[in-house]
């Protein structure tokens, strides 16, 4: 089990209000792209406000400081998360949403680490970012901590195996990785497409130290991250979230992986989003 957090009201309430505004960003690239993914975007809101605004030694001041974390989004689709937050931290105008996934825009439709200031990690093959969050954590030589977040579906791959497990032999106590276990993959229910099974004691199995927590709150995830630092190795923090959380309409449906709002559906969301 997690310790107990130490988030203050006032921290909670700013990052509630970060991670409202990171969910209208993603939408709003989104639908002015006409593409995207919304439903894995709106999942890991939480997570990832929580990352730049509460725990990553990251600042647009400094982006290329060599002791800075670094972030992975393995799961890259869910890149409009990533640049929602990335532009509330100052990195570039919150303006730039809305040229997502546009030609010769430094907002592509997955993460790329040439073309948008503050990304770590160009990603979009599933399985292959948590290997690089893995080199990373070992070049880093306690200069820095890593993090990652992967997805459900995403476990599916082989080649994330292989990380957990070389991780672990190195006992990589700087490297966290946080499984957005929404539940809901590009083509419908994850368990029904090729079954996870409990993912708490597979990591385990693999000899890394688990957290088990709701994935949209603060205080979880700051007592997840509070315990993870006490102990010895990598941490997998698997955060049950809602696909599309915050949009009634797209929560839990695999619908929403890969399409974009029409306007009227776009409106709607917003003033959902808002009114929450």
């Amino acid at each position: 089990m997690h310790k107990e957090a130490f988030l203050t009201n006032e921290q909670l309430v700013a990052l509630k209000e970060k991670a409202k505004k990171n969910r209208l960003l993603s939408l709003e690239g989104i639908y002015a792209a006409k593409s995207g993914h919304p439903g894995g975007s709106l999942s890991i809101a939480e997570i990832v406000t929580y990352l730049y605004f509460a725990e990553m030694n990251v600042s647009a001041d400094n982006p290329t400081d060599p002791c800075r974390d670094r972030f992975v989004l393995s799961k890259g689709h869910a890149a409009p998360a990533l640049y929602a937050a990335l532009a509330q931290k100052g990195f570039f105008p919150e303006e730039e949403m809305k040229t997502l996934r546009r030609v010769g825009s430094m907002l592509q439709g997955h993460p790329a680490s040439l073309k948008t200031p503050g990304v770590d990690m160009s990603t979009g093959s599933l399985g292959q970012g948590l290997s690089t969050a893995c080199g990373m954590a070992i070049a880093a030589k306690g200069n820095y901590n890593v993090f990652a977040i992967v997805g459900d579906g995403e476990l599916q791959e082989g080649q994330i195996w292989e990380a957990v497990m070389l991780s672990n032999h190195l006992k990589l106590s700087n490297l966290y990785v946080f499984v957005d276990y929404n539940k809901v993959q590009l083509s419908g229910p994850t368990d029904e497409i090729s079954e996870v099974l409990d993912l708490v004691k597979k990591f385990e199995a693999f000899g890394w130290n688990t957290e088990e927590i709701d994935g949209h709150d603060f205080e979880a995830i700051e007592g997840a991250m509070t315990s993870a630092k006490a102990k010895v190795g990598p941490t997998a923090i698997i955060c049950h979230t809602v696909k599309g959380k915050g949009v009634s309409f797209m929560e839990g449906s695999a619908k929403w992986h890969g399409n974009a709002p029409n306007a009227e559906q776009y409106a709607a969301a917003c003033a959902e989003i808002e009114a929450n």
